[in-house]
């Protein structure tokens, strides 16, 4: 089943250098497509209104006509609503695009928007990050306070000030550090110092990407990029 080999491969993800791209509001219950990495497609939900199908339709063509999508973030943080009748309608559209989803939820996450992020976990669609709610239990506990989860929703890239999540976040998987930044130029240069290069090697640094320091939607990529990288290894 599609969940056991999901939860199988979460164990093996080594932590990736994740780009967040911002969505903006499309108005209604969905965000614009987002492009993370070049290939991880982000949603986020804000209420599971009767036109959720449609929105969330047309967010999936306007990221897979320009990227090749190879898994998608839900983001159902903060999310509730009560169109339950498009919760079905919402699930379908997902599962046929046939790719993983990570499913973020917190204990805000209520309503229909639980109802979706079960809905799809049962249909063995994808794993749920984040905070239990009153009726979703995550397949990853991520704790974040809700005031910095707030904060990490309007900048993911950000250090927030007296933020509890960045100086000790306590999760079950890994601990959420900054990845080291370390790049193959860097290599170079110290293999060059110890005498083991010729000085003719180009050594200009490249350029740092940023990384999301919010751990639940980190955690979420990670688990995409790496199930990306199984799914090449296989081919």
């Amino acid at each position: 089943m599609m969940r056991h080999a999901l939860k199988c491969c979460l164990c093996a993800i080594l932590a990736g250098t994740p780009l967040f791209v911002r969505a903006q509001m499309a108005g209604g219950g969905v965000a614009r497509p987002a492009v993370l990495e070049g290939n991880v497609g982000y949603l986020r939900v804000t209420e599971t209104e009767t036109n959720l199908p449609t929105e969330i339709e047309s967010a999936l063509n306007s990221m897979v006509a320009t990227n090749s999508i190879t898994g998608i973030v839900l983001d159902l943080r903060f999310a509730g609503g009560s169109g339950a009748g498009s919760v079905k309608p919402a699930e379908d559209m997902l599962e046929a695009e046939k790719l993983p989803l990570a499913i973020l939820v917190n204990a805000q996450t209520r309503g229909a928007a639980a109802d979706l992020a079960n809905g799809l976990r049962g249909a063995d669609a994808g794993l749920i990050f984040g905070g239990a709610a009153t009726n979703i239990q995550p397949d990853m506990i991520v704790a974040v306070s809700a005031t910095d989860e707030k904060g990490f929703l309007k900048n993911p890239y950000g250090v927030l000030e007296g933020s509890e999540t960045n100086d000790d976040a306590n999760t079950n998987f890994l601990p959420y550090i900054d990845i080291d930044r370390t790049t193959e130029a860097d290599l170079v240069h110290d293999k060059i110092k110890d005498g083991d290069e010729d000085d003719s090697t180009d050594t200009t640094p490249e350029p740092q990407i940023p990384f999301i320091r919010d751990p639940v939607l980190a955690h979420g990529v990670d688990f995409l990029k790496g199930m990306a990288a199984l799914h090449s290894n296989k081919s």
